[in-house]
C-alpha cells in the first residue's frame, strides 16, 4: 500500500527569515469576513487561474477555488504562441453587500475580467469581462456605485456600469503624479494600486521602484475621492513592498506585502501596522521586525501544495495546468490510481508541449518526486518530471530507436544539454528533482532509481533564474511529449512533495 508523505515546516517561524508562504504567492489582494480571510494571487498562464485561498489565522493558508477554468478557450500551446508571462494579472478582491468581487485583467487579451459570487468557497462564480484591459487596478464601491482606479505613474479613477459590463463615464486623473514622495529618480512608476477606507479617510497603497533602490511601498491619504492626496514612503526594507492592509478581528493591523525571492518566485510578508497621526505607520521603524506576533505555521502541505497518489476521479485544487489543457489527452479514470497523460501534437517543443500539470516549488528547499509507468510510450515519446520556467530542466524516459533511455536535459539560455543518458530496461521510473532556494543559491539537482528506494544522483545541475519571460517562481512539472507520432502516454503512480 503506497503511502502519502507529508513532511512538513519546522514548527514555528523564524519570522525575519521565513516568509509567511515560502512559495511564488505573488500581488496578493486580500480581506476579511467576519473571523475568515480570503486571499487572491496571480498565476497568469496557469489554469484554472486566479487562486482564492483561505485562512483563520493569517498565517496557515488553503487554496479553497479558482475564479475561472479557463482565461479564454483559444489560448492554447501546440499554436507556436503562448501567454507566458502573460495571461490574468493582479487581481482585486473585494466584499460588498453579500457578494464577493473578485477582478483581474490580461494585456494579451486586451480585457478586463470581473468574477462574482455569493458563496466564494463554493461559487460558482459569474463571468463579466469588457475592454480595456485596466493595469492593476483596484476595485471598490463609492456610494453602491463601482469604481476601478488604475495606471503607471498617473493614477486614473474610471466607473463602471452597476452589472460590471464596461465604462460608465468618463475617467478622470486621481493623482497625476503617484511617483513624487519617492523622488525623481524612478525606475518603476507607482502601480499595484490598492484602496482602503478606514476611519472616514481613503487609503491608497502602491508600489514604486527608485532606480539604484529598493522596491518601495508608497501610501496616499486623502478625506475624499475628489483629493486632495498626499503621499509618503511608507516602507522601504529587504524589497518588501506591493499590496496592502487588514485588520484582525480584535483590532490589530497587518501590511500583506511580497518579496521577490530569486527563483521560487515572489512570496508574501506580512508586517504590523501601528496607527499615527492617521497614517498606518508599516515596521519597526521602518524595518522588518525580528519577531512576528502571530501563530504557528503548520506548513504550506497539504493546503498550498501536496503530495497525491491520483485515488480520485478529481484533481486536487493545489494542481494547475500549464495553460489550457486538453481534457481528451489526460485522465485520472484510464488507470485507477493513475494520472494517464496522453501525447497530443507532434514535434512540439516541451515549453509548448500541451498538458503539463503543475505544482509550486516551496523554500528554502524541496524535493519532488514521481513514479511513472513508462510501457504506453511510443518511438520518439518523453515522459518525465520537469523543473519549470523559461530555463529549464526534467528527467525522465525517452524512447529512441526503440530502446528506451534514463535522461536528465537541461535547456539554459536557450541552449539544450544532456547532463545524463543511459539505457533503462525497467518498466517504471522513480525519478526526483531537488530544489536549494537557500539564500538565492536556486540549484536544481536530479536523481533517480528503479525500485524508489535506491537512489542515484545525476552530475549536474541547473541554475535556477527567474525571468520575465515566464514572470513565475519555477513549479514542477508532470509531461509527455510527442516527438514522432501521436498515441502514446505515461502512467503517473504518485507526486511526492517533501520540504527538506
Amino acid at each position: 500500500m503506497r503511502r502519502l508523505i507529508l513532511l512538513l515546516l519546522l514548527p514555528f517561524w523564524s519570522s525575519a527569515q521565513l516568509p509567511i508562504i515560502y512559495a511564488d504567492v505573488p500581488d496578493p489582494s486580500m480581506i476579511r469576513v467576519g473571523d475568515t480571510y480570503y486571499m487572491s494571487s496571480t498565476t497568469m498562464h496557469m489554469n484554472p487561474g486566479v487562486p482564492v485561498m483561505k485562512s483563520k489565522d493569517l498565517v496557515n493558508w488553503e487554496i479553497i477555488h479558482y475564479a475561472y477554468e479557463e482565461l479564454e478557450p483559444d489560448l492554447d500551446l501546440g499554436t507556436g504562441k503562448s501567454m507566458y508571462g502573460k495571461g490574468s494579472w493582479a487581481s482585486s478582491l473585494r466584499y460588498h453587500e453579500g457578494t464577493y468581487y473578485l477582478s483581474t485583467f490580461a494585456l494579451n487579451t486586451g480585457k478586463t475580467y470581473i468574477f462574482t459570487t455569493k458563496d466564494i468557497e463554493k461559487g460558482p462564480w459569474e463571468r463579466k469581462s469588457f475592454q480595456p484591459a485596466f493595469h492593476d487596478h483596484t476595485l471598490f464601491f463609492e456610494d453602491g456605485k463601482p469604481y476601478l482606479i488604475y495606471g503607471a505613474g498617473k493614477l486614473m479613477l474610471v466607473p463602471l456600469k452597476e452589472d460590471l459590463t464596461g465604462v460608465a463615464g468618463k475617467e478622470r486623473v486621481l493623482i497625476e503624479n503617484a511617483n513624487l514622495p519617492a523622488g525623481p529618480n524612478i525606475g518603476l512608476n507607482a502601480e499595484g494600486s490598492q484602496l482602503f477606507k478606514h476611519d472616514g479617510k481613503y487609503y491608497l497603497f502602491n508600489i514604486v521602484w527608485p532606480k539604484g533602490g529598493m522596491r518601495t511601498v508608497l501610501i496616499h491619504r486623502a478625506e475624499s475621492l475628489q483629493g486632495p492626496w498626499e503621499g509618503r514612503v511608507a516602507f522601504q526594507d529587504m524589497g518588501i513592498a506591493q499590496g496592502g492592509m487588514i485588520d484582525t478581528p480584535d483590532g490589530k493591523w497587518w501590511a500583506y506585502l511580497f518579496r521577490d525571492k530569486g527563483s521560487v518566485g515572489r512570496v508574501p510578508y506580512w508586517v504590523p501596522i501601528q496607527w499615527k497621526d492617521g497614517w498606518p505607520v508599516i515596521g519597526d521603524d521602518g524595518k522588518f521586525p525580528k519577531d512576528l506576533p502571530l501563530p504557528a505555521g503548520k506548513g504550506l502541505i497539504p493546503g498550498i501544495v501536496n503530495s497525491d497518489e491520483f485515488t480520485s476521479n478529481t484533481l486536487s485544487l493545489v494542481w494547475q495546468w500549464n495553460h489550457n489543457a486538453d481534457s481528451t489527452r489526460w485522465s485520472l479514470t484510464d488507470r485507477k490510481g493513475f494520472m494517464r497523460l496522453k501525447t497530443g501534437q507532434v514535434g512540439a517543443p516541451l515549453l509548448q508541449t500541451r498538458n503539463m500539470l503543475t505544482q509550486r516549488t516551496i523554500g528554502p528547499k524541496c524535493t519532488g518526486e514521481v513514479k511513472i509507468d513508462v510501457r504506453g510510450l511510443k518511438e520518439g515519446d518523453v515522459a518525465g518530471l520537469i523543473a519549470l520556467q523559461s530555463d529549464y530542466a526534467w528527467v525522465g524516459v525517452k524512447v529512441e530507436n526503440g530502446q528506451r533511455f534514463l535522461v536528465v536535459e537541461k535547456e539554459e539560455e536557450g541552449k539544450k544539454s544532456e547532463l545524463l543518458k543511459r539505457p533503462w530496461k525497467g518498466n517504471t521510473v522513480f525519478v526526483r528533482i531537488h530544489c536549494d532556494f537557500t539564500d538565492f543559491k536556486d540549484e536544481a539537482t536530479f536523481s533517480f532509481s528503479s525500485d524508489g528506494k535506491r537512489w542515484e544522483k545525476a552530475s549536474g545541475s541547473l541554475a535556477m533564474k527567474y525571468k520575465l519571460t515566464h514572470f513565475m517562481g519555477y513549479r514542477f512539472g508532470l509531461f509527455v511529449q510527442a516527438t514522432k507520432s501521436e498515441g502514446g502516454y505515461a502512467d503517473f503512480d504518485y507526486y511526492k512533495i517533501n520540504e527538506l
